[in-house]
């Protein structure tokens, strides 16, 4: 959701003029300034590395859930598929910003009892220390979906049908820990624009910044 929230923002955006969507499934969206790759091997971009030069930002919004997933394939997926790509991008192009999709309760310590929270922020810390221009953490909370934006995932499709009703309720009960699809895309590029004093985005530092 957190990328198909990016990329409406990325064409509506006069100040952007192209983007690659790099994604495993064909997006089907035409678009003036939008190019897509559909690529099956994100752990080897080497065939595709002459298309990824002359970049200012990646929007890395590719991820899996943990749910009964095994530790060393959820690090598998995470971190070495994550460090895949950002390596050579951060090669390619030293004056790319990195911007990182993670999540709330993201373990930074590496050192904590939840399994997924220790392997993100093991991802964070690798990218971090990256040669980039600069790179951002964004941790959101709970997505609202707009625009007829849609999870691939099945379960969470049925949560937001369920949920969509009091969305307003919880916005107002919450309004630090609920985030539009809206609100994450423009604030990954007023990011991408202008920065952030912090490296890491909790949840209430992206609807600030979104705003």
């Amino acid at each position: 959701m957190v990328g198909q929230g990016v990329l409406r923002e990325c064409l509506l955006a006069p100040d952007v003029e192209h983007v690659l969507s790099i994604v495993r499934s064909p997006y089907g969206q035409q678009h003036a300034k939008l190019r897509e790759i559909v690529f099956n091997n994100f752990f080897d971009l080497s065939s595709i590395e002459p298309e990824l030069s002359g970049y200012d930002t990646c929007f890395f919004t590719l991820g899996v859930s943990s749910a009964g997933m095994p530790e060393v394939q959820y690090h598998h997926l995470t971190y070495d598929l994550t460090l895949a790509v950002a390596q050579p991008l951060a090669r390619l192009n030293p004056n790319m910003t990195f911007i990182y999709v993670s999540g709330a309760g993201t373990d930074s310590t590496e050192t904590g009892r939840t399994m997924w929270a220790r392997v993100k922020g093991k991802t964070e810390n690798a990218l971090l220390r990256l040669p980039f221009k600069a790179a951002y953490m964004f941790r959101p909370g709970f997505i609202q979906p707009l625009h007829g934006i849609t999870s691939k995932t099945k379960v969470y499709r049925i949560f937001y049908a369920i949920t969509t009703p009091i969305f307003p309720l919880l916005k107002m009960l919450f309004p630090k820990h609920i985030a539009t699809t809206e609100e994450i895309g423009r604030a990954m590029l007023n990011v991408a624009r202008h920065g952030f004093p912090k490296k890491i985005l909790e949840a209430s530092d992206i609807i600030q910044a979104g705003s």
